[in-house]
């Protein structure tokens, strides 16, 4: 072997070293950036798993929250219907109250909403056509409490269910059964509430 030959063979070893050298560190290289990406991709992946996570819960939380308020609104609605029921069926007994029983109630209505001064008291076309006989002798003495109080049974009829107009001139007191009940309806609503659900 010439000397050149032994130098080419020389570089050529060196070469050969070199490259391995390279090739290795080349491919720890490649190695620790896989493993980085490996771990980087894994960190990535618990990341958006999480959010995921805590996205279903917070979905999950909003439809349980939607479904309460839903199943809240269900149950108010059928306790109103139910009070409302209720309130109508007691007005509905008052007007089916036999006359006596039904009249006391109306004088006693009378005795709380009269005014000190002369009127008139108007009822509904069934209700004029139930009048008592005695009824104005019994408005007289009820009224006969109340200083200056005089109320005359109006030959007109008015267009309620059931109770009664007082009406002074310009001025009418509203005592049907309706505005009555409108009236109260909310205490009423509270007190069957308190009867019923509580």
């Amino acid at each position: 072997m010439t000397g050149l030959e032994k130098i080419l063979k020389h570089i050529e070893e060196d070469a050969d070293t070199a490259a391995d050298k390279i090739i290795t560190e080349a491919n720890n290289k490649a190695a620790v950036i896989l493993a980085d990406a490996r771990a980087e991709g894994e960190k990535k992946r618990a990341e958006i798993l999480e959010r995921s996570k805590l996205e279903v819960q917070s979905c999950l939380s909003r439809a349980e929250s939607a479904a309460n308020l839903q199943e809240k609104k269900l149950i108010l609605n059928a306790k109103q219907e139910i009070i409302g029921n209720i309130i109508n069926r007691a007005k509905e007994s008052l007007l089916q109250l036999e006359d006596t029983k039904y009249f006391d109630i109306i004088i006693r209505m009378v005795g709380k909403h009269a005014l000190a001064q002369n009127g008139q008291i108007l009822f509904s076309e069934a209700d004029s056509q139930r009048l008592p006989i005695q009824f104005n002798e019994t408005l007289k003495t009820v009224l006969s409490q109340k200083e200056g109080a005089v109320l005359t049974a109006g030959k007109e009829t008015v267009n309620i269910c059931g109770g009664f107009i007082l009406s002074y001139g310009d001025v009418e007191i509203n005592c049907s059964f309706d505005a009555l009940f409108a009236a109260a309806k909310e205490n009423l609503q509270d007190k069957v509430s308190d009867f019923l659900f509580d």
